[in-house]
């Protein structure tokens, strides 16, 4: 596979991996994210690899994060990635969480039986899922490495080439002024914090693929 590209995890997420708290942390401070790294149990990979795939599961981590959600509370979420891209995503998902940005749901891909449709239509966070592109099947997907992330596919829904919306009945967050809590937006917090990951957010492509963001740019 192509080399994925690496971003070091901020102090406070590297800490917070290793268990330690940040130095002069509080215990009334405001909650902050915080973040395990470990290897993939067999069942949290379920139907999202199979033998074939481009990575193999030790080359995969299983990273637990704490996340805002829509109600306004902290939630537990988890998902799978690439081990070359654990820096990235606490990165980015860090800067989420400073922000409060609204996570609906983050589970594994397993939950879903690995179907992509399944996990857009429930709203889903996630990331490696060993599958071709959606609307595409022609090529494999990028999650199929482990370095790509979808946030939030109800709030921002991908265009695919046929001009498709998926997941389907999203086709009103296509409109996207003014931004809708949970709505990635060119500029905000979240979409720097790819940028500054060295990633690339598919929000800015035509057709549009809003909720994706990636290590490669695809």
């Amino acid at each position: 596979m192509p080399a994925a590209r690496r971003c070091a995890a901020p102090a406070l997420a590297l800490a917070l991996v290793l268990g330690a708290p940040p130095a002069g942390a509080a215990a009334a401070e405001e909650p902050a994210l915080r973040a395990t790294v470990g290897r993939v149990p067999e069942q949290k990979l379920g139907a999202s690899h199979r033998p074939g795939c481009p990575v193999p599961p030790e080359q995969l981590r299983l990273v637990g994060m704490n996340h805002w959600g829509f109600d306004g509370r902290v939630h537990r979420g988890e998902m799978v990635v690439h081990e070359d891209a654990v820096g990235a995503v606490l990165h980015i998902f860090g800067r989420a969480f400073d922000e409060r940005f609204p996570i609906h749901r983050m589970r594994v891909t397993a939950e879903y039986g690995g179907s992509d449709a399944r996990a857009m239509a429930d709203d889903n966070t996630s990331a490696f899922n060993c599958r071709r592109v959606t609307g595409d099947a022609r090529h494999l997907s990028r999650h199929a490495y482990g370095d790509a992330v979808d946030l939030n596919p109800r709030e921002n829904p991908y265009v695919d080439r046929s001009g498709e919306v998926h997941p389907p009945g999203a086709e009103d967050a296509l409109d996207r002024t003014p931004p809708e809590p949970g709505m990635l937006v060119e500029g905000d917090a979240v979409t720097r914090a790819i940028e500054e990951a060295g990633w690339t957010w598919g929000g800015t492509w035509s057709p549009p693929d809003y909720q994706h963001f990636s290590a490669d740019g695809t």
